[in-house]
C-alpha cells in the first residue's frame, strides 16, 4: 500500500470489536468489516479455512455455522486463536478451536439445529496470512431440519440483513460454480442492500466440479454478470481431501496448478486462488476503512465526547485508597445539595425539557392544585341557605326574631373555616411526596455506590417526614387562628348595609340574582359592589376581567361519534365568560364559542380503548353544551394537564360537581317554608358569609406557601446542606458506603476500556496519510440482470461455456466495438497486457479513449470459438 499507518487500521477495527463486543454494544459505530454470505454449502467455510491454513470450523451435513462468526486473522510471528468468551486464554490446537465453536453455539442454539444472531468473536494470529476481519453468517437455506422453525429460512435472512444492509460492510457473496449464477441466493440478497453494487466482492467456489466442456471464463472476466468488484475464483478441498486429511498447503498447490493447466483459466491464473482472494480482500478492506475513515473518525469522536464527563468521574476513583473515598464521599453530598437546591429553585444548568420537576411541580401544587381543592370544599348554595334558616331560628328561639342574628353569621362562618383543613393537610402530602421524588432524582449520581445513595434517600427522607409533622401542625394552628376571632372590621369585608342592600336589590330582580349565581366569586363580589356608589369604574374592570384569557392550549373533543367524524382535536382559548375553540393555534378558523354560563365540570372515567384523560362540561339546568350534545368530554394526554385545565376553569367560574351522599341528598327534597323576612335575613347572612369566607381564602391562600417553604422547603435544604454528611458518617462505616456494586465496577472498567480504545483510535487515525495511492473503483457496470422481467435468465455453466450476450458487455454501445475488459479487483491502474493476447490496437493507444475513472483500456476479448483444445 506504500504506507505502514494504512495496515494499522484493520488491527484498530479488531480492538474497536472486542471493546465494544465486551460491554455489550458496538458503541453506535458502523464498523467496516466483510460479511461473507452464500448458500449452504457454498464453500464458504473452506475459503476460511484455506485463509489461516488449518482446519478449524465445524463441519457437516447441513446447516453448521448457526451463530455469526466474528474472525479476526491478524498477521503475527506465532499462530494461535484466542476466543472473546475465553479471556486469556490461547488455543495453539485447532481442534480445540473447532470443539470450543461447537460447545458455544450449542450453549447458546441448543443441539438440534437452532440459530442465533449472537456473534462468535474468534482472534488467529499467524505469520502465514494478511490482516482481515470477516463474519462467517450461517448458510441460507429453504427447508427447516431438526427442531428448527418453520419460518428458520426468514430467520437466517433477517439475520444477514443485519449485517450487510450496514453501509461499511463489505459483502463476499460466494457463490458456486456448478450451479446457475442467475439464480445466487448470495448475489440476490447484495443486490438487495447495495443495488450499485460498490460493496460487493464475487467469489466462484468449486470450478474443479464443472461438467466437462463447461468453464467459468466470462463470468470470472466479468462479462456474464458483471459487478463493479468483480469475481475471484477459487478451488477448495473436495470432501474426499478433507476426510483424507489432505494438508491446507498442497491444496493451495494443487489450486495454483489447476488454473495454470486449465486453458480457459491460464491467462488469468495470477489473478485467482485463495492467496489472490485474501491479498484482494486485505486491499479492499483496508481501501473501505480509508474511504470510511472521515466519517468514522467524527463518530469517534462523538462518542469520546459523550464518554468523557463520565470518564472524568472515575479518573480519580481508587477503591482501596481511604483518601480517595473521603474526597468522593465529600463531593458526592456536595453535590447532591447543589442538585437539589438548583432543582428547588429552578436555577439548574441543566433544564429538564420534557417534564415538570422540583420547583416547578411544588408552584404548580401552590397555584394550579391547592386553589381547586379549596374550591372543591365550597358551599353548596342550597345547603347553605337551609343551614343558615336553621341557625337563624334556632337563635331566636320560641320568640319570632325582628332584626338579624350576628351570631347565625358567626356559626356558619367558623362551620366554613374547619372544612379548609382537608385541602390544607392534602397540599402539605404534595409538597411532601414532590420533595421525596425530588431527592430521589438528586440521587440518581450516587448511583456509583448504592448503599451511600440508599442511605442519603433514607436520611433526608427521614428529616422531610419529621417537618411534616410540625408542618402540618402549623397549618392546624392557622386554622385555629382563624377560627378564634372573626374580623368584620376587615377593609374587604363586605358590610351588615351593603349585604342587607344587596339583599334587597336581589329580591326585586331575582333573575339577576340567577345569571350571577354561576359568575367566579370576584365577579359576584364586584357586581355587589356596584351598589355601593362606584358604579361606573366597578363597570369597567368587571368588563375587562371578563374579556381576560384564562388559558390556551390543546384539547381533544373525545365524545363525538366516529358518523359524525370522531374525536378531533383543537386549540381550546378559555376566557372568563366563555370557551372558544378553533382549528389550529393561529386562531383565525372559530369552529365554536361556547358560553360558561351554568356550567360545571364532571370526572370522566379513562376508557380501556383510549390512553388520554378526560373530563367533561355539562350545563346545570339540563341543557345540551354542544349541538346535540349533553355534556362535552374534553380529553388530554396526562392526568396532569387534567388537573391544570381544571385550575383553569375553576378561575374562570366553572366550579366541579359536587357528590352529595344519599341520607343528604334525601333530606335536601324535603321543603321548607320561609316568610320574606327570613328570606331577607337568610340572603343577607349568606352575603355576608361569601364575603368573609372570600377573605379567608385569599389569606389561606398566601400563607399556605409560605408556612411550608419556611417549615419544610427551606429546612430540608439546610439540613442537606449542614447537616447530611454528619448524619452518614454516623450511620455507616466510610468503607460501607463507598463499596461499589459490582455491576459499578464492571461498567468503570468497560468504560475506562472503551474510552482509551476510542482515544488510541483516534490517534492512529491522526497519525494516518489518507493520501494514499490506492486502487480505484473499477467502472460502473449494467446490473440489470438482477432486475427480475428485464433480461432472460443466463444459460446454465451445466450446457455450454458461459458467453457474453449480444457479443459485447452490456449496458455499452455496440458502435465502440469488442467490449474491453473490466480491470480485475486489486490489479494496478498502470498494469502491462495480458500475456498471451494480441497487443493493444493503436486506435485505443491515445490517451483520449482512457476510461473515465482514471483505468486505461484493456484488450478486447477474444472472439467466441469452438470448444478449447489443450495445449
Amino acid at each position: 500500500m506504500g504506507n505502514g499507518g494504512m495496515e494499522e487500521l484493520i488491527p484498530l477495527v479488531n480492538r474497536l470489536q472486542d471493546a465494544f463486543s465486551a460491554i455489550g454494544q458496538s458503541c453506535n459505530l458502523d464498523l467496516p468489516q466483510i460479511a461473507v454470505v452464500g448458500g449452504q454449502s457454498a464453500g464458504k467455510s473452506s475459503v476460511l479455512e484455506n485463509f489461516v491454513g488449518r482446519d478449524f470450523l465445524p463441519r457437516g451435513s447441513g446447516i453448521v455455522t448457526r451463530r455469526p462468526l466474528v474472525l479476526q486473522l491478524v498477521n503475527s510471528s506465532t499462530e494461535h486463536a484466542e476466543f472473546l468468551h475465553c479471556k486469556g486464554k490461547k488455543f495453539t490446537d485447532f481442534e480445540e478451536v473447532r470443539h470450543e465453536i461447537e460447545v458455544e453455539t450449542d450453549r447458546a442454539t441448543g443441539t438440534n439445529k437452532g440459530i442465533s444472531s449472537v456473534p462468535i468473536n474468534l482472534r488467529i494470529y499467524s505469520p502465514n496470512m494478511l490482516n482481515l476481519t470477516l463474519i462467517d453468517l450461517p448458510g441460507i437455506t429453504k427447508v427447516p431440519v431438526g427442531d428448527q422453525p418453520a419460518d428458520i429460512e426468514y430467520q437466517i435472512r433477517d439475520m444477514i440483513m443485519q449485517f450487510i444492509i450496514r453501509e461499511n460492510c463489505l459483502i463476499l457473496a460466494v457463490t458456486p460454480a456448478n450451479t446457475d449464477l442467475a439464480n445466487s441466493d448470495a448475489l440476490k440478497l447484495a443486490k438487495e442492500v447495495d443495488p450499485q453494487g460498490l460493496r460487493t466482492i464475487g467469489v466462484i467456489t468449486k470450478l474443479d466440479l464443472m461438467d466437462d466442456g463447461t468453464d467459468a471464463r466470462d463470468v470470472l472476466e466479468n462479462k456474464l454478470l458483471p459487478l463493479r468488484r468483480g469475481y475471484i475464483g477459487v478451488v477448495n478441498r473436495s470432501q474426499k481431501d478433507i476426510e483424507g486429511k489432505k494438508d491446507i498447503k498442497t491444496s493451495l498447490a494443487a489450486e495454483r496448478t489447476f488454473f495454470l493447466s486449465q486453458p480457459a483459466y491460464r491467462h488469468m491464473a495470477e489473478r485467482m486462488g485463495t492467496p489472490h482472494l485474501q491479498k484482494v480482500l486485505n486491499e479492499q478492506l483496508t481501501n473501505h476503512i480509508r474511504e470510511t475513515l472521515p466519517a468514522l473518525q467524527n463518530k469517534l469522536q462523538r462518542q469520546m465526547l459523550s464518554l468523557e464527563k463520565e470518564v472524568e468521574e472515575y479518573k480519580d476513583c481508587r477503591p482501596d485508597d481511604p483518601s480517595k473515598k473521603t474526597k468522593a464521599l465529600l463531593l458526592m453530598v456536595k453535590q447532591f445539595s447543589v442538585d437539589f437546591d438548583k432543582r428547588i429553585e429552578g436555577s439548574g444548568d441543566q433544564v429538564d425539557t420534557i417534564e415538570l420537576s422540583g420547583g416547578a411541580r411544588i408552584n404548580k401544587v401552590f397555584h394550579e392544585r391547592f386553589p381547586f381543592e379549596l374550591v372543591k370544599m365550597e358551599f353548596d348554595e342550597k345547603e347553605l341557605r337551609r343551614e343558615i334558616s336553621y341557625a337563624i331560628k334556632n337563635i331566636h328561639g320560641i320568640r319570632p326574631g325582628l332584626f338579624t342574628p350576628d351570631m347565625a353569621f358567626e356559626t356558619i362562618v367558623k362551620k366554613q373555616i374547619v372544612k379548609l383543613k382537608e385541602p390544607c393537610l392534602k397540599c402539605v402530602d404534595l409538597v411532601i411526596q414532590e420533595l421525596i421524588h425530588t431527592v430521589r432524582q438528586c440521587s440518581c449520581k450516587l448511583g456509583r455506590y448504592p448503599k451511600l445513595r440508599e442511605e442519603t434517600e433514607r436520611i433526608v427522607s427521614s428529616y422531610i417526614r419529621e417537618r411534616e409533622e410540625r408542618t402540618k401542625n402549623q397549618v392546624l394552628l392557622l386554622i385555629d387562628i382563624q377560627l378564634s376571632y372573626i374580623n368584620t372590621n376587615h377593609e374587604d369585608f363586605i358590610g351588615f348595609a351593603n349585604a342587607q342592600q344587596r339583599s334587597s336589590q336581589l329580591c326585586k330582580k331575582h333573575t339577576v340574582g340567577n345569571q350571577d349565581s354561576h359568575l367566579p366569586l370576584l365577579r359576584q363580589i364586584v357586581r355587589a359592589k356596584i351598589f355601593s356608589g362606584k358604579r361606573c369604574r366597578i363597570i369597567w374592570h368587571d368588563f375587562k376581567w371578563e374579556k381576560q384569557v384564562v388559558r390556551k392550549g390543546w384539547l381533544t373533543i373525545s365524545n363525538i361519534s366516529i358518523i359524525k367524524g370522531g374525536s378531533k382535536e383543537y386549540w381550546f382559548v378559555l376566557t372568563a365568560e366563555s370557551l372558544c375553540w378553533f382549528k389550529d393555534e393561529e386562531e383565525k378558523e372559530k369552529k365554536y364559542m361556547l358560553p360558561l354560563d351554568n356550567l360545571k365540570i364532571r370526572d370522566v372515567e379513562k376508557s380501556f380503548m383510549s390512553s388520554k384523560c378526560a373530563f367533561a362540561l355539562f350545563n346545570t339546568e339540563q341543557r345540551n353544551v354542544y349541538k346535540d350534545y349533553r355534556f362535552l368530554e374534553l380529553a388530554c394526554d396526562s392526568q396532569e394537564e387534567v388537573d391544570s385545565w381544571k385550575a383553569s376553569f375553576l378561575r374562570a367560574g366553572v366550579y366541579p360537581e359536587k357528590s352529595i351522599p344519599e341520607n343528604e341528598e334525601a333530606a335536601g327534597t324535603d321543603n321548607f317554608s320561609m316568610d320574606p323576612q327570613l328570606e331577607r335575613q337568610v340572603e343577607t347572612i349568606r352575603n355576608l358569609v361569601e364575603s368573609y369566607m372570600c377573605i379567608i381564602n385569599k389569606t389561606i391562600r398566601d400563607l399556605m406557601p409560605k408556612i411550608i417553604m419556611h417549615l419544610m422547603i427551606n429546612n430540608t435544604k439546610d439540613f442537606i446542606n449542614a447537616e447530611l454528611l454528619a448524619k452518614l458518617y454516623s450511620s455507616e462505616d466510610q468503607n460501607t458506603l463507598m463499596e461499589e456494586s459490582p455491576e459499578q465496577a464492571q461498567r468503570r472498567d468497560e468504560t475506562l476500556r472503551t474510552y482509551n480504545a476510542i482515544r488510541d483510535a483516534l490517534n492512529i487515525i491522526g497519525a494516518i496519510n489518507t493520501n494514499t495511492i490506492t486502487v480505484p473503483l473499477p467502472p460502473p457496470v449494467d446490473d440489470s440482470w438482477l432486475h427480475s422481467g428485464h433480461r432472460t435468465p443466463p444459460l446454465s455453466p451445466t450446457t455450454q461455456r458461459w458467453q457474453p450476450l449480444s457479443g459485447h458487455l452490456p449496458g455499452r454501445p455496440s458502435g465502440r466495438g469488442p467490449t474491453p475488459s473490466i480491470p480485475p479487483p486489486g490489479s494496478s491502474a498502470g498494469a502491462p497486457p495480458i500475456p498471451s493476447r494480441p497487443g493493444p490496437l493503436p486506435s485505443f493507444s491515445s490517451p483520449s479513449n482512457a476510461d473515465s475513472f482514471g483505468c486505461p483500456l484493456q484488450i478486447p476479448s477474444r472472439p467466441i470459438r469452438g470448444p478449447s483444445i489443450p495445449r
